[in-house]
């Protein structure tokens, strides 16, 4: 029986030393360091200011949106009012002359804007920085292309709800902006 005692007690040690060395073994394994990708202050500075320098263009676009469709307003119910009265013969050519005039500045208008917002929106695409906010941005030219059409139909009001559309995409992207 002390045999067998003997026996048990020198298994049982001999388990608890293999697994001490197991465990140690474990303990002794060089980790592999997580190895992050480098990023170099240049990148850092090059993004912050091209996400500041967006910011600054996102803002100017918005406020050229707004303060075009504030004054679009009044001059779409004015130019409206002047092609009921002509479709009912009431108007001089000379006012039909002058009406045809305003209908052209405003598309030209609507035109220039398109044309800022086009190039903003090309610069989201294309600059590393300003990629992550495209998201929000992105469709605007679409948007005053559609406004253009609407214009050019004779229907102003609805050209400007499309800007609306257009400057809630500014908003969008300028709150998402740091």
């Amino acid at each position: 029986m002390k045999t067998n005692r003997y026996l048990l007690r020198f298994t049982f040690l001999a388990v608890i030393a293999v697994l001490s060395f197991a465990v140690s073994a474990e303990a002794q394994k060089k980790k592999k360091p997580v190895t992050k990708k480098p990023t170099t202050t240049a990148t850092v500075t090059t993004n912050a200011l091209e996400i500041k320098e967006g910011a600054e263009k996102v803002s100017i676009q918005l406020k050229n949106v707004t303060s075009f469709i504030y004054k679009l307003g009044g001059i779409a119910t004015g130019i409206e009012d002047t092609d009921k009265e002509a479709e009912a013969g009431k108007l001089s050519k000379s006012a039909l002359d002058k009406n045809a005039q305003f209908k052209q500045a405003v598309i030209q208008s609507i035109r220039n804007l398109r044309a800022g917002l086009a190039a903003m929106e090309v610069e989201f695409r294309t600059k590393p920085g300003l990629k992550p906010y495209l998201l929000q941005l992105e469709g605007i030219t679409e948007l005053s292309g559609q406004s253009e059409d609407l214009a050019t139909a004779g229907r102003f009001t609805d050209s400007g709800k499309v800007l609306v559309t257009v400057i809630g995409k500014l908003a969008d992207t300028l709150a998402a902006m740091p």
